[in-house]
């Protein structure tokens, strides 16, 4: 099934109540669509102004949680529709209102919704994290501020153990956050200037991170964590970090760095003890990469298509090539990276969305169309 119409984007579909939900620009307002799995749009409403700078396209993937869907337009509004019809419930401008700085592409991040708050990441000199009661939208609590720029990366729930915390991403840090009252549970700045300065100009035009005395900071990847221990990468030969909670929960240590898995915009996955994922060449090019979780020992870097996104789904990797649109299905194993079949997703342009799967159906996102396959076993 393949759907046209949805509107410009890079921004991923997510599937609830049998319904898919996507977002796009049309003319200059971000939309969302909500499509039946027989591939008709059962409604498509505007719910705020489009990001008007360079690639102007939506980028925040839809949160469902029960009648609600919360989005982000590009151009900072946090948004609440019910889910059934689209009609707009609250909206708050987070950008305007919290004086966050302006990013480069818009917002991109996908709202959190941990009980009953919503929680983003608007950064600058009021606050870095903010949660807003999700059914009214007003503000439950704003964290204290770190005085730096928003990043692009989605906010996730940490649970392991007794420990529950809210982990964020700015331009320079990972935050842990009490979801109940704000207060920041630990800081790590991962962007540092001893690890900027180690990384070889020659090679990388990225490299200077604060160009012209300001920080450009371009970190996408939500971290993932196994246990008491998160992993996040960077991009741009920017080294990737693993991380240790203390038993206490109070702060973090550094397990291990490495200089292979440099994940641009694909993402990472764990599986049976290894991370999957593609690392950056340059903008356009990229390896597939196995890491140990344990030691961070490189088990293969190898090329296939381009870097791009990366899930995973019943013991399997599913690999989507960023310049041509090539969908590999992979085994997780680390000896190689051994691509089993693939397809190829037809369009013009990068193919930056990360698919997702639920229920036996993998969606794929390509600028203004949506196609879904059946990929069960039956």
């Amino acid at each position: 099934m393949k759907v046209e119409g949805i509107g410009q984007g890079h921004s991923s579909a997510v599937y609830a109540g049998n319904t898919i939900y996507v977002t796009g620009m049309i003319d200059t307002s971000d939309n969302l669509t909500a499509i039946d799995m027989e591939g008709n749009i059962k409604w498509q409403v505007p719910y705020g102004r489009s990001w008007e700078g360079g690639y102007p396209e939506t980028y925040s993937t839809p949160t469902v949680d029960g009648r609600r869907v919360y989005v982000f337009s590009g151009s900072g509004e946090l948004v609440c529709m019910n889910s059934r019809n689209g009609k707009i419930i609250w909206k708050v401008d987070v950008d305007e209102e919290f004086e966050s700085p302006r990013r480069n592409w818009g917002q991109a991040e996908s709202p959190l919704v941990v009980d009953d708050k919503v929680i983003c990441t608007p950064c600058g000199n009021i606050t870095t994290v903010v949660a807003l009661n999700k059914k009214t939208g007003k503000l439950e609590w704003q964290s204290e501020s770190l005085n730096t720029e928003p990043s692009w990366t989605t906010p996730t729930l940490f649970e392991s153990g007794k420990h529950r915390f809210i982990l964020a991403v700015t331009a320079e840090h990972l935050v842990a956050v009490d979801p109940k009252t704000g207060e920041f549970i630990w800081t790590y700045l991962y962007i540092k200037p001893d690890l900027i300065a180690s990384i070889d100009p020659n090679n990388n035009p990225y490299v200077d991170a604060y160009y012209n005395g300001e920080l450009v900071s371009t970190l996408i990847n939500t971290p993932v964590y196994k246990g008491d221990e998160i992993f996040m990468s960077h991009g741009y030969n920017y080294p990737a970090v693993m991380l240790k909670l203390d038993p206490s929960g109070r702060s973090v240590t550094e397990k291990w760095f490495d200089h292979t898995l440099d994940s641009h915009h694909g993402g990472f996955v764990q599986m049976n003890g290894y991370i999957f994922g593609s690392n950056w060449i340059n903008n356009v090019n990229g390896n597939w990469v196995c890491l140990d979780w344990e030691t961070g020992e490189v088990q293969y870097e190898e090329s296939w298509q381009s870097k791009g996104a990366i899930i995973c789904a019943d013991g399997m990797l599913y690999c989507y090539d960023e310049k041509r649109g090539n969908l590999g299905l992979v085994t997780p194993g680390p000896e190689k990276f051994g691509v089993v079949s693939s397809i190829r997703i037809e369009g013009a342009g990068g193919h930056f969305a990360h698919p997702a799967i639920f229920n036996g159906n993998l969606f794929v996102r390509h600028r203004d169309a949506i196609s879904v396959f059946d990929i069960s076993e039956n």
